[in-house]
């Protein structure tokens, strides 16, 4: 328990470093050209995601007690490969298409934002445009619901 909330602290301290690095004064520069700006958001993101790349090994780490437990039940129990492939299948259905919606809702969103900001009046519009590329991570969802239900 010690070991998780120590190496969670260092995930925090990495997290504000990173943060203060990838927003300075230095790289905001950088970024103050519209040509520029995807570069900067990329880096932002590139910040966000060692974060949470880091916090999620960081959740992989067991405790005594979850890995006894876990160990007597991969004992006991088998699980077919047909069972397996369909857990995968449902796995990827989900994250696949909220990887494809996220690239989506940034893409119209960053247009949207460039509509709105020269014609106020297209909000509703922008927003449609918005939900649509939205409504894949929820196809994906009622597909991996219905793998999980032939299962």
């Amino acid at each position: 328990m010690s070991v998780s909330v120590a190496l969670m602290t260092v995930v925090i301290a990495t997290t504000i470093v990173l943060g203060i690095i990838l927003t300075s004064k230095k790289v905001m520069k950088k970024i103050s050209s519209p040509v520029k700006v995807g570069k900067g958001i990329l880096g932002m993101n590139i910040g966000s995601v060692i974060t949470f790349g880091l916090i999620a090994l960081l959740s992989m780490i067991p405790d005594g007690h979850a890995l006894a437990a876990t160990t007597a039940a991969a004992t006991s129990t088998t699980v077919s490969n047909g069972v397996g492939l369909g857990l995968l299948g449902a796995g990827l259905s989900t994250g696949l298409a909220s990887i494809g919606a996220g690239i989506g809702v940034g893409i119209a969103g960053a247009a949207g934002i460039g509509a709105i900001s020269e014609k106020p009046e297209m909000l509703g519009r922008t927003l449609i445009y918005v939900g649509l590329a939205e409504g894949v991570a929820i196809y994906g969802l009622i597909i991996s619901i219905m793998i999980l239900g032939r299962i």
